[in-house]
């Protein structure tokens, strides 16, 4: 018998056209790690929502939801609330304490467990977890990937069966993301715990997953093992962005019987497939051409005068006409970067300059007037309207490199992700920047509206707007950015081309470079990989 299984779902919210579900149905057996993918607003969020019953959105519900045989309403609410865990996308939303210990304690105390089997659970996870030096720590102290990390615990210390995990990495670098799924599959492994993961990473999800489930304006169009999955969404061109790395790569090369799914499978096919007589697609290098648009000179920045530096004898050049993507882990100091830029924070030592200027002689707020704008991470603290017709209001719409006309009368909280990046972009747009900075500007975007927001950022460039992009997507800014760098401890540690740069790293770096690094020279893009490819051409196959 399943543990959980869903039969006919079907979901509509209060006053919508269309319903966000319609009749989804699988099982998951005990013990199955789970991902579903599917696009932004195709009904992800509000599946995994419907399965947590204390999270359930108000609506017209149909269907059954069963749990372990019983029908998920009628479940006690001690049991529901410790059998099945969640974890959401934004790590501060889920804390409720102010210390670590405490939020590993919280929902034990809040069943009435007794303080000494609290204390032994707690003791026990924050050891499996490797807590032990943050344990007495303030919440607001750690980084995004511990804040992640410790939802994670305050789940398992219930004792779940049933693990539900919506976007968990969505704001987490390279290293951190990776770390966590493979903390999920260590407790689907050792424990028997049953996962579903919605995931648009899929390259490390789907290398520990027993099957994948794909979404599509609320129907089910995938469920299956994992490379039966793969080829059947791969016959959909639309959904083929959603698929790993090595899988779309042998899509754009013709080849449709195979199916890597991860790196490893990926460069063993090429190796087998391809020659090797080109190493190296021609190119020229691109010295940044312009005049500066953002300088720091020697720049140091701290929260708190006891505190430690959180940019530290910081110099780097961002120029016009490029696009700079700055990466770097959590906690090393991008987002402070940006505040300084924008003007919201005052280093205590160094120079910040924007078109040559001193960030500190821009007055009465001249500085964002035609000059820089910010798009921070959490784009919803932007929004002040009941609709996006009155967000915009004053805005020449034609002028904009993307479409809302269809998003006017709707308030900005009930879009999907995607379409708040864009909303909240076209709000920056309207104060006509020469410099605009991003945070984060694709963290739980989809695949195929983060190719669309690609475009918008190169149809900026073009248009002269120098833009300054923080964030965790190598793929992203392999793609788009003129010049790529590294931040560490506070400071600009390497800076070069997409190209250059991906080829040098070995854990911030695309699925692309991984796949070729010692077979070709400097392939960091899909294109890219294709390109040396065909120029090399298949092997002989009396060969391979």
């Amino acid at each position: 018998m399943a543990l959980l299984e869903v039969r006919d779902l079907s979901f509509a919210y209060p006053n919508a056209s269309q319903k966000a579900l319609d009749k989804v149905s699988f099982a998951l057996a005990r013990g199955e790690f789970v991902t579903l993918c599917g696009a932004t607003g195709s009904g992800k969020s509000t599946l995994m929502r419907l399965l947590k019953k204390e999270l359930q959105p108000l609506g017209s519900l149909e269907g059954e939801i069963l749990y372990d045989g019983k029908k998920l309403g009628d479940l006690d609410g001690a049991l529901s609330a410790s059998r099945i865990g969640y974890v959401c996308q934004r790590p501060d939303e889920q804390i409720v304490c102010d210390k670590v210990w405490h939020e590993l304690a919280f929902g034990l105390e809040n069943l009435g467990f007794e303080n000494g089997l609290i204390r032994r659970r707690v003791s026990e996870i924050a050891c499996y977890f490797g807590m032990e030096p943050w344990f007495e720590e303030k919440v607001s102290a750690l980084s995004g990937g511990q804040k992640q990390m410790l939802n994670l615990a305050s789940v398992m210390v219930m004792q779940p069966e049933v693990l539900l995990l919506d976007e968990p990495t969505a704001q987490l670098d390279p290293i951190q993301a990776s770390e966590f799924i493979n903390t999920v599959r260590r407790l689907n492994r050792e424990f028997g715990l049953t996962v579903l993961l919605i995931e648009h990473r899929l390259e490390e999800a789907l290398e520990r997953s027993d099957r994948l489930m794909a979404l599509k304006n609320g129907r089910l169009i995938a469920c299956a093992p994992v490379r039966e999955a793969l080829k059947e969404i791969g016959r959909q061109e639309d959904m083929v962005p959603y698929l790993p790395a090595a899988t779309r790569l042998c899509l754009k090369l013709g080849l449709k019987d195979a199916c890597p799914v991860s790196a490893k499978e990926g460069r063993a096919l090429i190796e087998k497939r391809y020659k090797r007589d080109v190493t190296a697609l021609p190119g020229e290098d691109r010295a940044p051409s312009g005049k500066p648009a953002l300088e720091f000179e020697n720049v140091y920045f701290r929260y708190s005068r006891d505190g430690k530096d959180a940019l530290k004898d910081l110099s780097f050049r961002a120029y016009e006409n490029e696009v700079f993507c700055l990466l770097g882990g959590n906690g090393s100091g991008k987002t402070t970067l940006l505040s300084c830029a924008a003007g919201l924070r005052r280093p205590y030592a160094g120079t910040v300059r924007v078109f040559g200027k001193k960030i500190r002689q821009y007055k009465n707020q001249s500085l964002y007037d035609g000059c820089v704008a910010l798009l921070p991470q959490d784009v919803q603290t932007v929004f002040l309207r009941a609709t996006v017709r009155e967000e915009l209001e004053g805005a020449c719409l034609q002028d904009l490199p993307f479409d809302l006309s269809g998003l006017m009368d709707r308030h900005p909280y009930d879009l999907s992700g995607g379409q708040q990046q864009l909303v909240a972009l076209a709000r920056a747009l309207m104060a006509k920047p020469r410099l605009l900075l991003m945070d984060e500007p694709t963290k739980g975007l989809d695949p195929e509206t983060k190719l669309r927001f690609e475009d918008v950022v190169r149809s900026l460039k073009a248009r002269g707007i120098a833009v300054l992009c923080v964030t965790h997507d190598v793929e992203f800014a392999a793609r788009v950015s003129d010049r790529c760098a590294m931040m560490f401890m506070g400071e600009v540690t390497s800076c070069d081309l997409p190209r250059r740069f991906f080829a040098g790293n070995s854990f911030y770096t695309t699925s692309f470079s991984r796949m070729t690094r010692g077979l070709y020279d400097l392939v960091a893009t899909l294109e890219d990989a294709e390109e040396i490819l065909r120029i090399n051409g298949e092997r002989d196959k009396a060969c391979s």
